[in-house]
């Protein structure tokens, strides 16, 4: 994308009170956004309200500046193992899917494993001489793709699912989708990454600027996304971490995925934002099932009784999506509380203090009840469980057996 067709995407997208729906109506009224700005205002007030026909006839202050730092930014493309685009409406590389979704943005960012093609210009005249639609149909590029999200905040065993449910969807070809947060997100990322089959391992959809990595404490994890799969943003450049992004972020994630599988998630998590949009846009919702006592696991049970598929193993929702279910899909990823994370057993005689563990967060108090161990020996054997990744430490003093998602 050369300067003058950048700054007419830009000047589109920045000008105030022209948000993705009118902007997208001025693409499909008039063309491209050069063609746009060509209008006499008679014709944009067929479209426009006179306070937006008013702001379109004036660039926003900040409109060279913005062309000036992404033009720096695509300059860096190809200087690592990334590609750095800007993807406007009518691009091959848009996501198809997100051209049935109810919003989607006129302009995304995507730094990563873009996928290559020979762009046709949008607008460009077609071979009967006349110029494309604002949304051609458009060949999808992309594989097909599960969304995973969850609660910031997981349990051990929470986050343990989570990463082992995304390898082995990625072991069966699914790309996995999420959003970079802390917690389940960061989770979802790592399985997929891990599991090391090439093309697009996953995509995190974020909501800040795409030259930003929220949270900070992800650094390494999107600079590992982005040599195996897609960061993608619909914000400009420089965009800070602000609270409404996030939310409105979410219907990209589910729109990009075949369905949402909700890992772990309290009644209030924006999760259930997402779920929420994947059901409205007609795609699956799953959910994980957890312990009656966790607060974590309630928004999932919530999503269960409102008709949510119940699944225990990645298997259940390759079989949901009516996709091939390779060995791996069952042997990383079913249900079981026998094996720990690593894929170690436990031994046949039993462990008695897993078994008086449960499936259930326990206190030090419970477990020496139903153990009958002195504290120092309980403590110590505890230490060497948890050392050992087969026990989880949670807040509050309390235990968590851990089991293979």
């Amino acid at each position: 994308m050369d300067r003058e067709e950048l700054n007419g995407w830009l000047r589109l997208t920045l000008t105030p009170g022209v948000g993705n729906d009118t902007a997208r109506r001025l693409l499909a009224a008039f063309g491209p956004p050069d063609a746009i700005f060509a209008q006499p205002s008679a014709a944009l007030r067929q479209l426009l309200t006179s306070a937006q026909v008013s702001a379109l006839t004036e660039p926003p202050d900040e409109l060279a500046g913005a062309v000036d730092s992404t033009l720096a930014w695509l300059a860096a493309d190809g200087q690592d193992d990334a590609r750095r685009c800007v993807v406007p409406l009518g691009d091959p590389r848009y996501p198809a899917p997100l051209l049935g979704i109810e919003d989607p943005p006129p302009l995304l960012y995507m730094l990563g494993q873009v996928p290559a093609t020979d762009a046709v210009p949008f607008g460009a005249p077609d071979g009967t001489g006349r110029a494309q639609a604002a949304t051609p149909t458009i060949a999808n590029l992309y594989p097909p793709a599960v969304a995973m999200v969850g609660s910031r905040n997981p349990t051990p065993q929470g986050a343990l699912n989570a990463r082992q449910f995304a390898r082995a969807l990625r072991e069966a070809g699914l790309t996995v989708v999420s959003g970079l947060a802390l917690g389940i997100d960061g989770a979802a990322h790592e399985g997929a990454l891990e599991a090391g089959r090439p093309g697009l391992a996953t995509i995190a959809v974020i909501g800040t600027g795409i030259d930003r990595v929220y949270p900070s404490r992800h650094r390494e994890l999107a600079h590992r996304i982005a040599s195996q799969g897609l960061i993608v943003s619909e914000y400009p450049l420089g965009t800070p971490p602000l609270a409404p992004n996030f939310p409105k972020r979410n219907r990209l994630i589910a729109g990009l995925s075949l369905g949402t599988l909700v890992v772990e998630a309290a009644t209030q998590s924006g999760s259930l934002i997402t779920a929420r949009l994947a059901a409205e846009q007609g795609k699956e919702v799953f959910a994980i099932p957890g312990s009656i006592h966790s607060a974590q696991s309630r928004g999932c049970h919530q999503l269960i009784r409102q008709g949510a598929k119940l699944v225990e193993s990645a298997q259940d929702v390759l079989e949901e999506l009516r996709l091939p279910i390779p060995a791996s899909a069952t042997d990383n990823a079913a249900a079981g509380a026998d094996s720990t994370a690593d894929g170690a057993t436990f031994s046949s005689e039993g462990d008695t203090l897993l078994e008086a563990l449960g499936a259930d967060p326990v206190s030090l108090d419970a477990l020496q009840a139903r153990t009958g161990l002195p504290t120092p020996e309980l403590q110590a054997r505890l230490l060497e469980l948890e050392l050992e990744g087969q026990v989880g430490r949670l807040p509050g003093g309390l235990f968590q057996r851990l089991s293979r998602a």
